[in-house]
């Protein structure tokens, strides 16, 4: 079984959970293009992809401590606020976001990943 293509991971270097999930493909023997998100965002057109799949909201780590740092914690935001936001400051994504063709995930999930791939 193959995952045929380039499969993107959005994510930063010191993120575990995103070197895992780089791992994982490279694993498999899968092209893999990483995108540090300290480097550069998703664009609009890919947040609202990868929302479409995922829902808008699971994108946000409402944990982290930059969340907090801005003052978001206790805000209630969502929809336009929230995909401007997310566009303004990839770092407030939660990470790895995993990208191939239409599908997308977020954090580590080989699960849903081995069904990526084509018999």
């Amino acid at each position: 079984m193959a995952i045929t293509g380039v499969v993107q991971i959005f994510g930063t270097k010191k993120c575990a959970e995103s070197r895992k999930a780089e791992r994982w493909f490279k694993e498999r023997s899968v092209k893999i293009q990483f995108v540090d998100l300290k480097e550069k965002g998703l664009s609009a057109g890919e947040l609202r992809s990868v929302a479409a799949r995922v829902g808008l909201d699971k994108l946000v780590d409402r944990e982290s401590q930059r969340f907090r740092d801005k003052g978001l914690r206790v805000a209630s935001f969502s929809g336009p606020l929230l995909e401007k936001t997310l566009l303004e400051d990839a770092l407030l994504l939660k990470t790895p976001i995993v990208r191939h063709g239409k599908e997308a995930t977020v954090g580590f999930q080989p699960e849903t990943w081995v069904g990526w791939m084509a018999p």
